[in-house]
């Protein structure tokens, strides 16, 4: 009887470690596709449309736009009147494009900035003066 308790109890532990083996390998694939998938700019990945020999209406409104490639439309795009419709998307990787406007010369640096102001902005009284003193 002991034997066979043992044996039970040694087959469990081995099916455990087995689950637990499966398992684990497969949450690994997993979390390397999704960070190969977000290496660099690729959450700002974006397309445009390059237009066929003869476009309709539809594409060429919307000929120089960048789209983030998850709000990108689906080609051929809705209002499409061509028969057979061969425009197709250019990828990139940013949204933006051009050269990069911020000035690393500017008080406010590449860390952003709202822009110059030479005067106050504010406009009104400290809204804070009249608060109860006892809160301090």
């Amino acid at each position: 009887m002991d034997l066979k308790l043992l044996t039970l109890l040694l087959v469990l532990l081995v099916s455990i470690w087995v689950l637990i083996r499966i398992r684990k390998s497969s949450g690994t694939e997993q979390t390397k596709t999704t960070v190969k998938a977000h290496q660099g700019n690729a959450a700002y990945h974006a397309v445009s449309i390059k237009l066929s020999g003869h476009a309709c209406k539809a594409a060429e409104d919307m000929m120089g736009r960048r789209f983030l490639s998850t709000a990108a439309p689906k080609l051929p795009l809705p209002g499409c009147d061509v028969l057979d419709c061969n425009c197709r998307f250019i990828h990139h990787k940013d949204r933006r494009a051009g050269k990069d406007r911020r000035s690393p010369f500017a008080p406010s640096g590449f860390a952003g900035g709202t822009g110059r102001f030479e005067a106050e902005q504010r406009k009104g009284e400290d809204r804070r003066a009249s608060d109860d003193e006892d809160f301090y």
